[in-house]
Protein backbone atom coordinates (compact mmCIF):
# COMPACT_ATOMS: atom_id res chain seq x y z
CA UNK A 1 0.00 0.00 0.00
CA UNK A 2 1.53 3.55 -0.86
CA UNK A 3 1.76 5.91 1.87
CA UNK A 4 2.25 4.81 5.71
CA UNK A 5 -1.15 2.44 5.89
CA UNK A 6 -0.42 -1.03 6.10
CA UNK A 7 -3.56 -2.20 6.80
CA UNK A 8 -7.07 -1.52 7.88
CA UNK A 9 -10.86 -1.56 7.17
CA UNK A 10 -13.52 1.40 7.37
CA UNK A 11 -17.41 1.57 7.57
CA UNK A 12 -18.94 2.35 4.03
CA UNK A 13 -16.51 5.91 3.01
CA UNK A 14 -12.60 6.03 3.26
CA UNK A 15 -12.19 8.09 6.27
CA UNK A 16 -8.96 10.04 4.68
CA UNK A 17 -7.45 8.22 1.45
CA UNK A 18 -9.05 5.50 0.15
CA UNK A 19 -7.15 2.57 1.72
CA UNK A 20 -7.92 -0.97 2.94
CA UNK A 21 -11.47 -3.02 2.93
CA UNK A 22 -14.87 -1.11 3.01
CA UNK A 23 -17.18 -2.80 5.09
CA UNK A 24 -21.07 -2.04 5.00
CA UNK A 25 -21.48 -1.46 8.81
CA UNK A 26 -19.31 -1.18 12.11
CA UNK A 27 -18.08 -4.38 13.48
CA UNK A 28 -17.44 -5.91 16.86
CA UNK A 29 -13.83 -6.16 18.21
CA UNK A 30 -13.47 -9.97 17.03
CA UNK A 31 -14.62 -8.85 13.24
CA UNK A 32 -12.93 -4.89 13.61
CA UNK A 33 -9.55 -7.40 14.62
CA UNK A 34 -9.24 -9.42 11.82
CA UNK A 35 -10.84 -7.19 9.06
CA UNK A 36 -7.99 -4.68 9.67
CA UNK A 37 -5.61 -7.05 9.66
CA UNK A 38 -4.20 -6.68 13.41
CA UNK A 39 -4.59 -10.09 14.45
CA UNK A 40 -1.51 -10.65 15.29
CA UNK A 41 1.15 -10.46 18.39
CA UNK A 42 4.40 -8.94 19.15
CA UNK A 43 6.65 -10.97 21.72
CA UNK A 44 10.25 -9.90 22.82
CA UNK A 45 14.13 -10.90 22.47
CA UNK A 46 16.87 -10.13 23.59
CA UNK A 47 19.25 -7.08 22.15
CA UNK A 48 22.54 -8.43 20.87
CA UNK A 49 25.86 -6.89 20.28
CA UNK A 50 27.33 -8.13 16.82
CA UNK A 51 29.13 -10.60 18.86
CA UNK A 52 26.23 -11.92 20.38
CA UNK A 53 26.44 -10.85 23.78
CA UNK A 54 23.29 -9.50 25.53
CA UNK A 55 22.68 -5.81 26.19
CA UNK A 56 20.76 -5.68 29.45
CA UNK A 57 18.14 -3.18 30.11
CA UNK A 58 16.97 -3.58 26.32
CA UNK A 59 14.48 -5.84 24.37
CA UNK A 60 13.39 -5.70 20.62
CA UNK A 61 10.00 -6.05 19.44
CA UNK A 62 8.91 -8.21 16.76
CA UNK A 63 6.01 -8.97 15.05
CA UNK A 64 5.85 -12.91 14.85
CA UNK A 65 3.85 -13.24 11.86
CA UNK A 66 6.66 -12.02 9.56
CA UNK A 67 9.53 -11.33 12.38
CA UNK A 68 9.60 -7.84 11.38
CA UNK A 69 11.23 -5.85 13.99
CA UNK A 70 9.26 -3.06 15.19
CA UNK A 71 11.52 -0.90 18.26
CA UNK A 72 13.96 -1.68 20.58
CA UNK A 73 12.28 -0.71 23.99
CA UNK A 74 13.64 -0.81 27.83
CA UNK A 75 13.03 -4.34 29.67
CA UNK A 76 10.16 -2.52 31.45
CA UNK A 77 8.63 -2.22 28.81
CA UNK A 78 4.59 -3.78 28.88
CA UNK A 79 3.33 -5.07 25.89
CA UNK A 80 -0.09 -4.26 25.08
CA UNK A 81 -0.90 -7.02 22.48
CA UNK A 82 -3.79 -5.55 19.61
CA UNK A 83 -6.68 -7.84 20.98
CA UNK A 84 -5.99 -6.50 24.59
CA UNK A 85 -6.60 -3.22 22.98
CA UNK A 86 -9.54 -3.98 21.47
CA UNK A 87 -11.04 -5.95 24.61
CA UNK A 88 -9.81 -2.59 26.68
CA UNK A 89 -11.79 -0.77 24.79
CA UNK A 90 -15.09 -3.35 24.60
CA UNK A 91 -14.39 -3.20 28.68
CA UNK A 92 -14.25 0.90 28.73
CA UNK A 93 -17.36 1.49 26.62
CA UNK A 94 -19.30 -1.67 27.15
CA UNK A 95 -21.24 -4.54 25.62
CA UNK A 96 -22.61 -3.36 22.18
CA UNK A 97 -19.57 -1.13 21.37
CA UNK A 98 -18.80 -1.16 17.67
CA UNK A 99 -15.76 -0.13 15.55
CA UNK A 100 -15.68 2.23 12.45
CA UNK A 101 -12.19 1.84 11.64
CA UNK A 102 -9.14 0.14 12.55
CA UNK A 103 -5.62 -0.25 10.81
CA UNK A 104 -2.10 -0.61 11.26
CA UNK A 105 0.42 2.39 10.31
CA UNK A 106 4.35 3.03 9.61
CA UNK A 107 4.55 -1.12 9.58
CA UNK A 108 2.85 -2.17 12.66
CA UNK A 109 4.60 0.26 14.75
CA UNK A 110 1.70 2.11 15.44
CA UNK A 111 -1.88 0.71 15.64
CA UNK A 112 -5.70 2.63 15.92
CA UNK A 113 -9.36 1.76 16.16
CA UNK A 114 -12.24 4.13 16.31
CA UNK A 115 -15.57 3.68 18.15
CA UNK A 116 -18.63 5.82 18.43
CA UNK A 117 -19.64 6.81 22.04
CA UNK A 118 -23.31 5.61 22.40
CA UNK A 119 -24.70 9.04 23.19
CA UNK A 120 -24.84 11.72 20.49
CA UNK A 121 -25.58 15.04 20.90
CA UNK A 122 -27.44 18.36 19.79
CA UNK A 123 -25.46 21.42 20.52
CA UNK A 124 -26.24 25.15 19.24
CA UNK A 125 -28.94 23.01 16.81
CA UNK A 126 -25.85 20.69 15.11
CA UNK A 127 -25.96 16.98 15.57
CA UNK A 128 -22.46 16.04 17.06
CA UNK A 129 -21.28 12.68 17.24
CA UNK A 130 -18.67 11.56 19.89
CA UNK A 131 -15.99 9.19 19.28
CA UNK A 132 -13.34 7.40 21.49
CA UNK A 133 -10.29 6.85 19.81
CA UNK A 134 -7.13 3.86 20.81
CA UNK A 135 -4.10 4.71 19.60
CA UNK A 136 -1.04 2.30 20.71
CA UNK A 137 2.50 2.36 19.70
CA UNK A 138 4.86 -1.61 19.32
CA UNK A 139 8.17 1.00 19.02
CA UNK A 140 8.56 2.41 21.73
CA UNK A 141 7.99 6.10 20.71
CA UNK A 142 4.58 6.29 22.21
CA UNK A 143 2.08 6.13 24.91
CA UNK A 144 -1.26 4.16 25.18
CA UNK A 145 -3.76 7.38 24.22
CA UNK A 146 -7.55 7.26 24.39
CA UNK A 147 -9.11 10.38 23.09
CA UNK A 148 -12.42 12.01 22.44
CA UNK A 149 -12.91 13.58 19.21
CA UNK A 150 -16.45 15.50 18.19
CA UNK A 151 -17.88 15.03 14.73
CA UNK A 152 -20.62 17.28 13.39
CA UNK A 153 -22.63 14.48 11.50
CA UNK A 154 -23.53 16.57 8.66
CA UNK A 155 -20.02 17.18 6.85
CA UNK A 156 -17.80 14.87 9.05
CA UNK A 157 -15.58 17.96 10.14
CA UNK A 158 -13.79 17.36 13.59
CA UNK A 159 -14.14 19.81 16.41
CA UNK A 160 -12.36 18.69 19.43
CA UNK A 161 -11.20 22.33 20.64
CA UNK A 162 -8.86 22.46 23.48
CA UNK A 163 -10.76 24.11 26.55
CA UNK A 164 -9.49 25.10 29.12
CA UNK A 165 -11.82 23.04 32.16
CA UNK A 166 -12.26 19.77 30.33
CA UNK A 167 -10.11 17.11 29.03
CA UNK A 168 -10.18 15.09 26.47
CA UNK A 169 -7.48 12.74 26.36
CA UNK A 170 -5.61 10.37 28.64
CA UNK A 171 -2.32 8.32 28.18
CA UNK A 172 -0.63 6.02 30.13
CA UNK A 173 2.91 4.41 29.59
CA UNK A 174 3.81 0.82 29.00
CA UNK A 175 4.40 0.20 32.28
CA UNK A 176 2.47 -2.46 34.58
CA UNK A 177 -0.99 -4.21 33.80
CA UNK A 178 -3.15 -2.65 31.02
CA UNK A 179 -6.05 -3.84 33.17
CA UNK A 180 -5.11 -2.03 36.64
CA UNK A 181 -5.37 1.70 35.06
CA UNK A 182 -9.16 0.83 33.46
CA UNK A 183 -10.31 3.29 36.76
CA UNK A 184 -8.32 6.12 35.25
CA UNK A 185 -9.35 5.58 31.98
CA UNK A 186 -12.76 5.79 33.16
CA UNK A 187 -12.42 8.58 34.93
CA UNK A 188 -11.89 10.10 31.18
CA UNK A 189 -14.70 8.64 30.19
CA UNK A 190 -16.80 10.29 32.38
CA UNK A 191 -14.89 13.54 31.80
CA UNK A 192 -16.72 12.81 28.11
CA UNK A 193 -20.15 14.24 29.35
CA UNK A 194 -18.65 16.99 30.78
CA UNK A 195 -16.35 17.76 27.88
CA UNK A 196 -19.41 17.57 25.75
CA UNK A 197 -21.49 20.23 28.01
CA UNK A 198 -18.75 22.98 27.95
CA UNK A 199 -18.30 22.50 24.31
CA UNK A 200 -22.10 22.96 24.08
CA UNK A 201 -21.71 26.04 26.33
CA UNK A 202 -19.13 27.57 24.08
CA UNK A 203 -20.64 26.89 20.73
CA UNK A 204 -23.73 28.84 22.21
CA UNK A 205 -21.71 31.66 23.66
CA UNK A 206 -19.47 31.73 19.82
CA UNK A 207 -23.00 31.56 18.43
CA UNK A 208 -23.88 35.07 20.04
CA UNK A 209 -20.74 36.77 18.98
CA UNK A 210 -21.45 38.75 15.73
CA UNK A 211 -18.93 38.42 13.12
CA UNK A 212 -18.72 41.73 10.22
CA UNK A 213 -17.11 40.60 7.23
CA UNK A 214 -14.18 42.73 8.00
CA UNK A 215 -13.35 41.89 11.63
CA UNK A 216 -13.55 38.09 9.91
CA UNK A 217 -11.23 38.98 6.94
CA UNK A 218 -8.76 40.37 9.89
CA UNK A 219 -9.28 37.27 11.83
CA UNK A 220 -8.55 34.77 9.03
CA UNK A 221 -4.90 37.36 8.56
CA UNK A 222 -4.49 37.01 12.03
CA UNK A 223 -4.94 33.07 11.78
CA UNK A 224 -2.71 33.07 8.55
CA UNK A 225 0.09 35.83 9.09
CA UNK A 226 2.49 37.22 6.17
CA UNK A 227 6.10 36.70 6.91
CA UNK A 228 7.45 40.32 6.96
CA UNK A 229 9.41 39.99 3.95
CA UNK A 230 7.24 37.39 2.36
CA UNK A 231 8.60 35.84 -0.58
CA UNK A 232 6.89 35.63 -4.18
CA UNK A 233 5.64 32.08 -3.30
CA UNK A 234 5.16 32.31 0.26
CA UNK A 235 2.96 35.51 -0.68
CA UNK A 236 1.16 33.46 -3.29
CA UNK A 237 0.28 30.31 -0.82
CA UNK A 238 -0.82 32.45 2.26
CA UNK A 239 -3.32 34.37 -0.07
CA UNK A 240 -4.56 31.16 -1.64
CA UNK A 241 -5.00 29.72 1.89
CA UNK A 242 -7.00 33.27 3.08
CA UNK A 243 -8.93 32.84 0.22
CA UNK A 244 -9.67 29.12 0.54
CA UNK A 245 -10.87 29.75 4.19
CA UNK A 246 -13.23 32.93 3.12
CA UNK A 247 -15.05 30.94 0.55
CA UNK A 248 -15.60 28.05 2.65
CA UNK A 249 -16.76 30.64 5.58
CA UNK A 250 -19.22 32.25 3.01
CA UNK A 251 -20.40 29.55 0.61
CA UNK A 252 -19.87 26.01 2.21
CA UNK A 253 -23.51 24.38 2.30
CA UNK A 254 -23.30 22.70 5.81
CA UNK A 255 -22.75 26.60 7.13
CA UNK A 256 -25.76 28.24 5.13
CA UNK A 257 -28.25 27.90 8.78
CA UNK A 258 -25.61 29.21 10.72
CA UNK A 259 -25.27 33.22 10.94
CA UNK A 260 -22.12 35.56 10.67
CA UNK A 261 -21.01 34.20 13.83
CA UNK A 262 -17.86 33.47 15.74
CA UNK A 263 -19.05 29.61 15.64
CA UNK A 264 -19.42 29.95 12.00
CA UNK A 265 -15.86 30.92 11.70
CA UNK A 266 -14.54 27.92 13.94
CA UNK A 267 -16.48 26.06 11.79
CA UNK A 268 -15.10 26.63 8.54
CA UNK A 269 -11.53 26.46 9.87
CA UNK A 270 -12.15 23.24 11.11
CA UNK A 271 -14.17 22.38 7.21
CA UNK A 272 -10.38 23.37 5.41
CA UNK A 273 -7.82 21.89 8.64
CA UNK A 274 -9.95 18.59 8.13
CA UNK A 275 -10.76 17.90 4.47
CA UNK A 276 -7.99 20.51 2.51
CA UNK A 277 -5.52 19.39 0.76
CA UNK A 278 -1.75 20.68 1.75
CA UNK A 279 0.13 22.99 -0.55
CA UNK A 280 2.65 20.03 -0.96
CA UNK A 281 1.68 16.58 -0.31
CA UNK A 282 3.95 14.42 1.61
CA UNK A 283 4.07 10.70 1.78
CA UNK A 284 2.40 10.93 5.31
CA UNK A 285 0.20 14.12 5.27
CA UNK A 286 -3.20 12.51 5.36
CA UNK A 287 -2.19 10.22 8.46
CA UNK A 288 -1.09 13.73 10.09
CA UNK A 289 -4.22 15.05 9.82
CA UNK A 290 -5.63 11.56 11.45
CA UNK A 291 -3.27 12.07 14.09
CA UNK A 292 -4.82 16.08 14.99
CA UNK A 293 -8.01 14.00 15.38
CA UNK A 294 -6.49 12.35 18.38
CA UNK A 295 -4.22 15.01 19.74
CA UNK A 296 -5.97 17.93 18.24
CA UNK A 297 -5.62 20.00 15.46
CA UNK A 298 -3.29 23.44 16.34
CA UNK A 299 -5.01 25.58 13.72
CA UNK A 300 -8.59 25.08 14.75
CA UNK A 301 -7.67 25.43 18.71
CA UNK A 302 -5.85 28.97 17.06
CA UNK A 303 -8.79 30.19 15.79
CA UNK A 304 -10.76 29.10 18.94
CA UNK A 305 -7.88 31.36 20.73
CA UNK A 306 -8.24 34.15 18.27
CA UNK A 307 -12.36 34.45 18.68
CA UNK A 308 -12.22 34.11 22.67
CA UNK A 309 -9.25 36.43 23.09
CA UNK A 310 -11.16 38.75 21.26
CA UNK A 311 -14.98 38.58 22.39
Amino acid sequence: MPANVETMFYVREAPWHGLGVCVEEALSSEEALRQSGLDWTVSQRPVMSDDFIPITGYKANFRDTDNRLLGVVTDRYRIIQNREAFAFVDALLGEGVRFETAGSLFDGRKVWMLAKLPNSYTLNGEDIEPYLVFTNSHDGNGSIRVAMTPIRVVCQNTLNLALNNAKRAWSTAHVGDLTHKMDEAYNTLLLADRYMNQLGEEFNQLSEVHLPDVRMMEYIEMLLPMDESPTDIHKRNIERIREDLRIRYFNAPDLHHIGKNAFRFVCAVSDYATHAEPLRKTANYRENVFAKTIDGNPLIDRAYEIIRQAA
